[in-house]
């Protein structure tokens, strides 16, 4: 069994091949990662950076992104504002979303990671903070952590998933991969 740990960078796809607009040139993982028979094992938005866990076993696909199995995911979630105890409690005991109530997160406020660049840099505005948070999900609905957030007062600027169940994203730099 394979399994490869990714640091997906910002406007990457996370799949092997772009089926976009005719003559589209997106970033894929295709442009990362050659190796055989590996497929991801969930999805990460293209304007989301972070770890990404692919493998040739698909049971252990399936247990990643199954929401029905719960394997956590944390995200370090870079907001607009200065996060409250409110919104921090409001996230812990689920959001209600158009598509229904998320399950319980846990969301703690957090400084700000030690973690590369973006590029391009997120917008900043000097009359408005920032801040950030850790936010770990049970469940992977679409674009579920910035709907979440958005919610709760504070829209996302910027969104890392940081773990997936066991493994980090520590150690690696966009765009490198590792077996795991």
């Amino acid at each position: 069994m394979r399994v490869i740990l990714f640091n997906k960078p910002f406007d990457v796809l996370s799949q092997f091949t772009d089926k976009g607009l005719a003559g589209s040139k997106r970033a894929t993982l295709s442009d990362f990662i050659d190796v055989p028979e590996v497929y991801p094992a969930g999805r990460l938005d293209r304007d989301s950076e972070g770890l990404m866990v692919l493998t040739d076993n698909g049971a252990l696909q399936a247990r990643i992104s199954n929401p029905r199995n719960k394997m956590e995911k944390t995200y370090w979630v870079q907001v607009e504002g200065t996060v409250t105890e409110q919104a921090l409690e409001q996230l812990r005991r689920g959001v209600a979303l158009k598509d229904g109530m998320t399950r319980p997160a846990k969301a703690e406020a957090m400084d700000a990671p030690d973690i590369w660049p973006r590029n391009p840099p997120i917008r900043y505005r000097k009359s408005v903070p920032d801040s950030w948070l850790a936010l770990t999900i049970s469940e992977g609905r679409n674009r579920q952590v910035r709907r979440m957030t958005a919610a709760v007062g504070f829209p996302t600027l910027r969104l890392i998933r940081g773990g997936i169940g066991d493994w980090s994203v520590a150690g690696l730099a966009p765009g490198q991969w590792r077996d795991a």
